[in-house]
C-alpha cells in the first residue's frame, strides 16, 4: 500500500499524539470526567462531529469493564464549542462479553447555565478477543493510489474558515467525488478518500470514531453549499485496524426535506472492513 507522500519524519505513537491529547479526559470523580474540547479540530466555530465522539469514547472505556467500542449512537443536541467540557457517564449493564453505558458531554453558556450538546448510548467489548470469522460480500472502495488524490493544501477550503481540523488530518480525496470543488458536482452523492492522521498516528478503535465524520459532506456533491450539522451518528467497530492509512467511502441516497443520510464505510490496509457508520445531517437548501 502507497504510504502519504507527506508523512511526517517522526511518526506519532498512539497514545502519544495530538487526537490522544485532544481528546483525553481526567476523571473528576466516578463516572464524572473533565474535558478540554481543542480549537484544532473545529468546522467553522462548531467541533467536529466524530472528535467529540471520540471524547465520549474515551471516557466510556474508562468507565465501563470492557475496552473497545463496538457500537455507539449519538444524538447531537446543541453545537458543541472550544473550550472546558464535562462528560457524566452511567453504566447500564455489564455482561461477559459486552458492556453498554450512556455518556452526556456538557458545557456552560456565558449565563453560567450547563447545556448538554451530545448524548450517546454504546456497547463496548474486547475486539482481540472476537472470531477470526468473516463472511461478506462488501468490497473495499475503488480508490486511486494515494500519490493521484487530492487533499485540503491542492485548493480551497470547501467551507470557509474550516481548515482547523484540515490542518490534523492526512486525507486524500478521490479526483472522480471532486465535482464540487471544481465547479461541476457529480449528483451522485458520493464521497471517497485515503484517511490518517497528520502526524502519522496509526489508526486505533477511537480514532474510527473520527474516520467516519471527517471527510467532506457528500451534499457537495449534490450540489450543496455550507455547513452539514450530525443530528444523530451510529458507528460500528468491526475489528482492530491495521497501521497504516485507511480507506473511507461515503454516499448518500436519499435527500428529503431538508435532511440526508450518509452510509459510510471504512477499510484498512488488510482489505478489512474495521468501521461502518450511517449518520442523519441537516443540508441548507436553496
Amino acid at each position: 500500500m502507497p504510504e502519504a507522500a507527506s508523512a511526517p519524519a517522526v511518526r506519532a505513537a498512539i497514545g502519544d499524539s495530538e487526537f490522544d491529547r485532544d481528546t483525553a479526559v481526567t476523571r473528576r470523580a466516578p463516572g464524572v470526567y473533565d474535558a478540554g474540547l481543542s480549537a484544532g479540530w473545529t468546522i467553522i466555530n462548531a467541533v467536529n462531529g466524530g472528535y467529540l465522539l471520540a471524547v465520549l469514547g474515551r471516557a466510556l472505556a474508562d468507565a465501563l469493564p470492557h475496552p473497545d467500542p463496538f457500537t455507539i449512537s449519538a444524538h447531537y443536541l446543541t453545537a458543541s464549542r472550544p473550550g472546558p467540557a464535562v462528560v457524566r457517564t452511567e453504566v447500564v449493564r455489564t455482561g461477559r462479553t459486552l458492556s453498554t453505558g450512556q455518556a452526556s458531554l456538557f458545557q456552560r453558556e456565558e449565563d453560567g447555565a450547563e447545556v448538554e450538546r451530545i448524548r450517546v448510548l454504546a456497547s463496548y467489548g474486547d475486539l482481540d478477543a472476537l472470531p477470526d470469522d468473516v463472511r461478506t460480500t462488501a468490497e473495499p472502495p475503488a480508490l486511486p493510489p494515494l500519490e493521484q488524490c487530492f487533499g485540503a493544501e491542492d485548493g480551497p477550503a470547501p467551507v470557509e474558515g474550516s481548515s482547523a481540523i484540515a490542518d490534523r488530518l492526512m486525507l486524500k480525496l478521490d479526483p472522480a467525488t471532486l465535482g464540487w470543488a471544481l465547479g461541476a458536482p457529480s449528483g451522485k452523492g458520493e464521497m471517497r478518500a485515503w484517511f490518517g492522521l497528520a502526524d502519522g498516528r496509526d489508526p486505533d478503535p477511537l480514532s474510527l470514531l473520527l474516520a467516519v465524520d471527517a471527510l467532506p459532506p457528500t451534499a457537495f456533491e449534490l450540489g450543496l453549499k455550507g455547513w452539514v450539522p450530525t443530528v444523530e451518528l451510529t458507528v460500528h467497530v468491526r475489528c482492530r485496524p491495521a497501521p497504516g492509512p485507511l480507506r473511507v467511502s461515503i454516499t448518500t441516497r436519499n435527500l428529503a426535506g431538508g435532511f440526508l443520510e450518509e452510509d459510510a464505510e471504512v477499510w484498512d490496509g488488510a482489505d478489512r472492513l474495521v468501521a461502518q457508520s450511517r449518520q442523519l445531517a441537516r443540508v441548507r437548501l436553496g
